[in-house]
Protein backbone atom coordinates (compact mmCIF):
# COMPACT_ATOMS: atom_id res chain seq x y z
CA UNK A 1 0.00 0.00 0.00
CA UNK A 2 1.68 3.42 -0.97
CA UNK A 3 1.24 5.89 1.93
CA UNK A 4 1.95 9.91 0.27
CA UNK A 5 1.47 11.35 3.72
CA UNK A 6 4.45 13.87 4.95
CA UNK A 7 4.98 16.23 6.97
CA UNK A 8 5.38 20.24 6.62
CA UNK A 9 5.58 23.38 8.94
CA UNK A 10 4.62 20.30 11.36
CA UNK A 11 1.70 19.68 9.85
CA UNK A 12 0.02 16.30 8.38
CA UNK A 13 -0.35 16.06 5.00
CA UNK A 14 -2.33 13.13 3.27
CA UNK A 15 -0.18 14.52 0.29
CA UNK A 16 3.21 16.17 -0.52
CA UNK A 17 1.17 18.34 -2.80
CA UNK A 18 0.25 21.97 -1.81
CA UNK A 19 -1.98 24.38 -3.61
CA UNK A 20 0.08 27.45 -3.97
CA UNK A 21 -1.93 31.27 -3.48
CA UNK A 22 -3.68 32.65 -6.48
CA UNK A 23 -6.97 33.18 -7.21
CA UNK A 24 -7.69 29.77 -7.33
CA UNK A 25 -7.74 29.43 -3.32
CA UNK A 26 -10.24 32.65 -2.66
CA UNK A 27 -13.21 30.32 -3.65
CA UNK A 28 -14.87 27.84 -1.55
CA UNK A 29 -16.04 25.84 -4.14
CA UNK A 30 -12.29 25.92 -5.51
CA UNK A 31 -10.93 24.57 -1.94
CA UNK A 32 -13.67 21.44 -1.87
CA UNK A 33 -12.85 20.33 -5.33
CA UNK A 34 -9.33 20.56 -4.67
CA UNK A 35 -9.86 18.31 -1.75
CA UNK A 36 -11.58 15.80 -3.35
CA UNK A 37 -8.44 15.46 -5.97
CA UNK A 38 -6.04 14.91 -2.92
CA UNK A 39 -4.35 18.07 -2.19
CA UNK A 40 -2.30 17.74 0.73
CA UNK A 41 -2.63 21.06 1.79
CA UNK A 42 -3.76 25.12 0.57
CA UNK A 43 -2.51 28.67 0.69
CA UNK A 44 -5.12 30.75 0.43
CA UNK A 45 -4.75 33.94 -1.84
CA UNK A 46 -2.81 36.33 -0.74
CA UNK A 47 -3.54 39.45 1.66
CA UNK A 48 -1.56 42.13 0.46
CA UNK A 49 -0.29 45.17 2.32
CA UNK A 50 -1.38 47.10 -0.44
CA UNK A 51 -4.46 45.93 -0.97
CA UNK A 52 -5.06 47.44 2.59
CA UNK A 53 -3.87 50.82 1.98
CA UNK A 54 -5.72 51.14 -1.36
CA UNK A 55 -9.10 50.58 0.58
CA UNK A 56 -7.67 52.94 3.05
CA UNK A 57 -7.41 55.59 -0.12
CA UNK A 58 -10.53 54.63 -1.60
CA UNK A 59 -12.76 55.40 1.39
CA UNK A 60 -11.35 58.67 1.54
CA UNK A 61 -11.95 59.61 -2.04
CA UNK A 62 -15.35 59.49 -1.32
CA UNK A 63 -15.08 62.92 0.47
CA UNK A 64 -11.61 64.53 -0.06
CA UNK A 65 -12.93 66.76 3.36
CA UNK A 66 -12.83 64.54 5.63
CA UNK A 67 -8.93 64.31 5.53
CA UNK A 68 -9.14 67.27 7.42
CA UNK A 69 -9.71 66.03 10.40
CA UNK A 70 -7.52 63.90 12.43
CA UNK A 71 -10.21 62.03 14.36
CA UNK A 72 -12.15 60.96 11.47
CA UNK A 73 -9.07 60.29 9.79
CA UNK A 74 -7.86 58.08 12.29
CA UNK A 75 -11.29 56.49 12.45
CA UNK A 76 -11.80 55.55 8.80
CA UNK A 77 -8.25 54.31 8.22
CA UNK A 78 -9.02 51.80 11.24
CA UNK A 79 -12.45 51.09 9.50
CA UNK A 80 -10.69 50.46 6.36
CA UNK A 81 -8.16 48.37 7.50
CA UNK A 82 -10.61 46.39 9.60
CA UNK A 83 -12.96 46.17 6.67
CA UNK A 84 -10.33 44.83 3.99
CA UNK A 85 -9.31 41.94 6.87
CA UNK A 86 -12.72 41.06 7.74
CA UNK A 87 -13.16 40.00 4.56
CA UNK A 88 -9.80 37.62 4.43
CA UNK A 89 -10.88 36.24 7.88
CA UNK A 90 -14.28 35.17 6.73
CA UNK A 91 -12.74 32.96 3.84
CA UNK A 92 -10.41 31.60 6.38
CA UNK A 93 -13.50 30.69 8.52
CA UNK A 94 -15.33 29.32 5.66
CA UNK A 95 -12.69 27.42 4.30
CA UNK A 96 -12.20 25.85 7.65
CA UNK A 97 -15.43 24.64 8.02
CA UNK A 98 -15.51 23.58 4.12
CA UNK A 99 -12.52 21.28 3.97
CA UNK A 100 -10.47 19.07 6.24
CA UNK A 101 -6.49 19.64 4.78
CA UNK A 102 -4.49 22.35 6.50
CA UNK A 103 -5.43 25.67 5.57
CA UNK A 104 -2.82 28.24 5.02
CA UNK A 105 -3.10 31.42 4.92
CA UNK A 106 -0.89 34.00 2.99
CA UNK A 107 0.29 37.83 3.61
CA UNK A 108 2.12 39.41 1.01
CA UNK A 109 4.45 41.65 2.68
CA UNK A 110 7.14 44.30 1.93
CA UNK A 111 7.49 45.76 5.26
CA UNK A 112 7.58 45.29 8.94
CA UNK A 113 5.03 47.53 10.14
CA UNK A 114 1.58 47.62 11.66
CA UNK A 115 0.42 44.51 9.21
CA UNK A 116 2.18 42.51 11.35
CA UNK A 117 -1.21 42.82 13.69
CA UNK A 118 -3.06 41.47 11.57
CA UNK A 119 -1.52 37.65 12.35
CA UNK A 120 -3.43 37.52 15.51
CA UNK A 121 -6.68 37.77 13.95
CA UNK A 122 -5.79 35.01 11.16
CA UNK A 123 -4.67 33.17 13.74
CA UNK A 124 -8.12 33.56 15.93
CA UNK A 125 -9.69 32.66 12.83
CA UNK A 126 -8.98 29.34 12.50
CA UNK A 127 -5.78 29.15 10.17
CA UNK A 128 -3.34 26.24 10.75
CA UNK A 129 -0.04 27.98 9.38
CA UNK A 130 0.76 31.12 8.12
CA UNK A 131 2.90 31.69 5.11
CA UNK A 132 4.70 35.12 4.49
CA UNK A 133 4.92 36.48 1.00
CA UNK A 134 8.36 38.60 0.93
CA UNK A 135 10.03 40.01 -1.72
CA UNK A 136 12.08 43.25 -1.93
CA UNK A 137 13.70 43.78 -5.34
CA UNK A 138 17.62 44.69 -4.33
CA UNK A 139 17.50 47.47 -6.82
CA UNK A 140 18.75 50.43 -4.91
CA UNK A 141 22.15 50.73 -5.80
CA UNK A 142 22.91 52.97 -2.69
CA UNK A 143 21.63 49.93 -0.11
CA UNK A 144 23.68 47.46 1.32
CA UNK A 145 22.76 43.93 0.83
CA UNK A 146 22.22 43.48 4.75
CA UNK A 147 20.04 46.15 4.62
CA UNK A 148 17.42 44.12 2.45
CA UNK A 149 18.20 40.88 4.62
CA UNK A 150 17.48 42.52 7.29
CA UNK A 151 13.89 43.20 6.50
CA UNK A 152 13.14 39.21 6.33
CA UNK A 153 14.72 38.60 9.93
CA UNK A 154 12.55 41.84 11.29
CA UNK A 155 9.18 40.80 9.70
CA UNK A 156 9.64 37.24 11.39
CA UNK A 157 10.56 38.33 14.59
CA UNK A 158 7.26 40.67 14.92
CA UNK A 159 5.15 38.17 13.46
CA UNK A 160 6.42 35.62 16.14
CA UNK A 161 5.15 37.88 18.78
CA UNK A 162 1.97 37.73 17.43
CA UNK A 163 1.21 34.60 16.51
CA UNK A 164 1.85 30.84 17.70
CA UNK A 165 1.06 29.15 14.33
CA UNK A 166 3.22 27.83 11.91
CA UNK A 167 4.81 30.32 10.23
CA UNK A 168 6.72 29.67 6.79
CA UNK A 169 8.88 32.32 4.26
CA UNK A 170 8.60 32.05 0.58
CA UNK A 171 11.32 34.10 -0.48
CA UNK A 172 12.78 34.80 -3.75
CA UNK A 173 16.23 33.92 -5.15
CA UNK A 174 17.74 37.24 -5.15
CA UNK A 175 20.48 37.30 -2.56
CA UNK A 176 23.96 37.47 -2.69
CA UNK A 177 24.85 34.63 0.09
CA UNK A 178 21.49 32.66 -0.59
CA UNK A 179 22.82 29.25 1.76
CA UNK A 180 24.07 30.72 4.25
CA UNK A 181 21.10 33.63 4.16
CA UNK A 182 18.54 30.80 4.12
CA UNK A 183 20.33 29.15 7.18
CA UNK A 184 20.10 31.71 9.32
CA UNK A 185 16.76 32.30 8.13
CA UNK A 186 16.23 28.62 9.37
CA UNK A 187 17.23 30.02 12.90
CA UNK A 188 14.39 31.98 13.39
CA UNK A 189 11.82 29.56 14.36
CA UNK A 190 10.26 29.62 11.07
CA UNK A 191 8.99 25.98 10.14
CA UNK A 192 8.72 26.40 6.75
CA UNK A 193 10.94 28.45 3.55
CA UNK A 194 9.31 28.23 -0.02
CA UNK A 195 11.75 28.29 -2.83
CA UNK A 196 10.67 30.46 -4.72
CA UNK A 197 8.38 32.91 -5.20
CA UNK A 198 7.09 34.44 -8.66
CA UNK A 199 7.12 37.86 -9.45
CA UNK A 200 5.65 40.42 -12.37
CA UNK A 201 8.38 40.42 -15.30
CA UNK A 202 8.69 42.93 -17.29
CA UNK A 203 8.79 42.66 -21.14
CA UNK A 204 9.40 45.71 -23.66
CA UNK A 205 6.99 45.98 -26.76
CA UNK A 206 9.27 47.65 -28.92
CA UNK A 207 6.63 48.40 -31.80
CA UNK A 208 4.10 50.86 -29.09
CA UNK A 209 7.71 51.58 -26.85
CA UNK A 210 5.80 50.35 -23.74
CA UNK A 211 6.41 48.10 -20.97
CA UNK A 212 4.54 45.05 -20.62
CA UNK A 213 4.47 41.86 -18.85
CA UNK A 214 6.08 38.72 -19.44
CA UNK A 215 4.22 35.10 -18.87
CA UNK A 216 2.13 35.03 -15.91
CA UNK A 217 2.38 31.37 -15.63
CA UNK A 218 5.13 29.35 -14.89
CA UNK A 219 6.59 26.95 -17.59
CA UNK A 220 7.96 22.94 -16.22
CA UNK A 221 11.77 24.76 -17.98
CA UNK A 222 11.51 26.94 -14.39
CA UNK A 223 11.65 24.39 -12.14
CA UNK A 224 15.35 23.91 -12.39
CA UNK A 225 15.85 26.91 -10.34
CA UNK A 226 14.17 25.85 -7.25
CA UNK A 227 15.40 22.26 -7.86
CA UNK A 228 19.31 23.10 -7.13
CA UNK A 229 18.70 25.72 -4.54
CA UNK A 230 16.75 22.81 -2.79
CA UNK A 231 18.76 19.71 -3.38
CA UNK A 232 22.18 21.97 -1.63
CA UNK A 233 20.11 23.37 1.39
CA UNK A 234 18.13 20.35 2.43
CA UNK A 235 19.53 18.79 5.32
CA UNK A 236 21.78 21.27 6.03
CA UNK A 237 19.25 24.22 7.29
CA UNK A 238 16.89 24.00 10.48
CA UNK A 239 13.30 24.17 8.76
CA UNK A 240 11.39 22.45 6.36
CA UNK A 241 11.86 23.70 2.62
CA UNK A 242 8.95 23.43 0.32
CA UNK A 243 9.42 23.72 -3.66
CA UNK A 244 7.49 26.71 -5.94
CA UNK A 245 7.89 27.44 -9.65
CA UNK A 246 7.83 25.09 -12.70
CA UNK A 247 6.15 22.23 -10.85
CA UNK A 248 3.94 20.85 -13.23
CA UNK A 249 3.39 17.22 -13.39
CA UNK A 250 4.12 13.90 -11.38
CA UNK A 251 7.85 14.33 -12.77
CA UNK A 252 8.21 17.39 -11.09
CA UNK A 253 7.13 16.74 -7.77
CA UNK A 254 8.96 13.32 -7.92
CA UNK A 255 12.57 15.51 -8.34
CA UNK A 256 11.83 17.89 -5.95
CA UNK A 257 11.23 15.42 -3.22
CA UNK A 258 14.13 13.16 -4.50
CA UNK A 259 15.99 17.12 -3.69
CA UNK A 260 14.69 17.11 -0.37
CA UNK A 261 11.96 18.83 -0.11
CA UNK A 262 8.99 18.15 2.74
CA UNK A 263 6.09 19.64 0.24
CA UNK A 264 5.71 21.08 -3.43
CA UNK A 265 3.57 23.91 -4.08
CA UNK A 266 1.50 24.06 -7.58
CA UNK A 267 -0.30 26.38 -9.26
CA UNK A 268 0.05 27.45 -13.04
CA UNK A 269 -0.38 23.57 -13.84
CA UNK A 270 -3.63 24.12 -12.50
CA UNK A 271 -4.81 26.83 -14.57
CA UNK A 272 -3.45 25.01 -17.31
CA UNK A 273 -4.82 21.64 -16.61
CA UNK A 274 -8.05 22.09 -14.43
CA UNK A 275 -7.85 20.94 -10.48
CA UNK A 276 -8.04 17.54 -11.51
CA UNK A 277 -4.30 17.69 -12.25
CA UNK A 278 -3.47 17.14 -8.55
CA UNK A 279 -5.01 13.72 -8.59
CA UNK A 280 -3.01 13.31 -11.66
CA UNK A 281 0.04 14.08 -9.97
CA UNK A 282 -0.52 12.14 -6.88
CA UNK A 283 -1.10 8.97 -9.18
CA UNK A 284 2.05 9.65 -11.28
CA UNK A 285 3.98 9.88 -8.34
CA UNK A 286 1.90 6.41 -6.68
CA UNK A 287 3.00 5.00 -9.62
CA UNK A 288 6.38 6.04 -9.94
CA UNK A 289 7.06 4.49 -6.08
CA UNK A 290 5.35 1.74 -6.65
CA UNK A 291 8.01 0.93 -10.00
CA UNK A 292 10.75 1.99 -7.38
CA UNK A 293 9.71 -0.48 -4.44
CA UNK A 294 8.87 2.83 -2.42
CA UNK A 295 6.16 2.65 0.11
CA UNK A 296 6.28 6.17 1.76
CA UNK A 297 7.54 9.12 0.93
CA UNK A 298 10.82 8.95 3.70
CA UNK A 299 11.90 6.27 2.13
CA UNK A 300 13.06 8.61 -1.17
CA UNK A 301 13.07 12.25 0.57
CA UNK A 302 16.40 14.12 -0.01
CA UNK A 303 18.04 10.96 -1.42
CA UNK A 304 19.76 12.39 -4.30
CA UNK A 305 20.07 15.74 -2.30
CA UNK A 306 23.51 17.57 -1.97
CA UNK A 307 24.55 16.01 1.66
CA UNK A 308 22.84 12.35 0.49
CA UNK A 309 22.99 12.16 -3.32
CA UNK A 310 26.15 10.77 -4.87
CA UNK A 311 27.18 13.70 -7.24
CA UNK A 312 26.40 16.81 -5.00
CA UNK A 313 28.75 18.84 -6.95
CA UNK A 314 26.37 18.57 -9.99
CA UNK A 315 24.04 21.45 -7.73
CA UNK A 316 26.93 23.56 -7.56
CA UNK A 317 28.24 23.30 -11.40
CA UNK A 318 26.79 26.30 -13.23
CA UNK A 319 29.36 26.43 -16.05
CA UNK A 320 28.26 24.54 -19.51
CA UNK A 321 32.19 23.29 -19.96
CA UNK A 322 31.03 19.53 -20.29
CA UNK A 323 28.48 20.48 -22.46
CA UNK A 324 30.02 23.21 -24.68
CA UNK A 325 33.29 21.59 -25.44
CA UNK A 326 31.69 18.29 -26.83
CA UNK A 327 33.21 16.56 -24.08
CA UNK A 328 30.99 13.02 -23.36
Amino acid sequence: MIDLTTTYMGLSLRSPVIVGSSGLTRNIDNLKEMEANGAGAVVLKSLFEEQIKFEIRKVFSYDDMVSAYTEADDYISNYARTHALDEYLNLIREAKKAISIPVIASINCVSAEEWTSFARNIQEAGADGLELNVFVLPSDVDKEAADYEKLYFDIVEKVKKEVSIPIALKISSHFSGMGNFVKKLSWTGVKGIVLFNRFFNPDIDIEKFRMTASSIYSTPEEITTSLRWIGILSGRVQTDLCASTGVHDGKGVIKQLLAGAKAVQVCSTLYKNGLGQIERINQELTEWMEENNFSKISDFDGKMSFKKGESPAAYQRVQFMKHFAGID
